[in-house]
């Protein structure tokens, strides 16, 4: 059966309604920086969309294409995520859409190198005929956050936010967003197909303790 990073790290991908704290290790990930509007058709965002997933699965059917990745097993292709932010606002403001930079990942099994990445490119752009250059390797390491389950519209989500942050306040932690810590969300609904009100988000803040 194929490994599923959502079912065997449950701490980082499903976690409750009510939030939690959290220590996230480094992970290493694909990603498209953009900035803009998420919501507007064949815009930047949604064509960094289509340039993940073109790598993540060329990555993932690798040996059926004659690459052998050292360490490689089966594995189910991590949810999307994005990393969010807007120059001078602290978090985020969900009435400003237009000024939304981001950083659109999917997590990368640990066996995937550099290496392996930039053959996955370049297999994919001969494959393709697509220009997939805007597609990085990163390595980020999140550290102590505070995260939720957001169950509803990604315009609702201030309302779990609005939890999240109260709950912070009784533990003794504010939020410690800079320009390595930003607001971060993972996508667990395909928003093409599951109605606003039933999708599945996880909302991910940094933290640190109050002094």
């Amino acid at each position: 059966m194929a490994f599923d990073y959502k079912k065997e790290y449950k701490e980082f991908y499903m976690p409750g309604r009510k939030p939690c704290i959290v220590t996230v290790p480094s992970m290493n990930y694909l990603a498209v920086r953009g900035q803009g509007d998420p919501n507007v058709e064949g815009g930047e965002y949604k064509q960094a969309i289509g340039l993940l997933y073109g790598i993540a699965f060329t990555i993932k059917m690798s040996r059926k294409c004659g690459r052998q990745m050292e360490g490689y097993f089966d594995y189910v292709v991590p949810p999307l995520e994005g990393f969010w932010w807007q120059d001078g606002i602290m978090g985020v403001d969900y009435d400003k859409k237009d000024m939304f930079r981001w950083i659109s990942v999917i997590r990368l099994p640990d066996f995937v190198t550099k290496e392996d990445f930039a053959w996955a490119v370049t297999e994919a752009e001969r494959k393709k005929k697509t220009d997939f250059s805007k597609v990085e390797f990163i390595t980020i390491e999140e550290g102590l956050c505070v995260q939720c389950m957001h169950i509803g519209a990604y315009d609702d989500e201030p309302a779990t936010v609005a939890v999240m942050h109260e709950f912070l306040r009784q533990q003794g932690y504010v939020t410690d967003f800079t320009k390595k810590r930003l607001h971060h969300e993972i996508y667990l609904s395909d928003a093409r197909r599951v109605a606003p009100e039933k999708r599945k988000t996880v909302i991910r803040h940094p933290i640190k303790k109050e002094v």
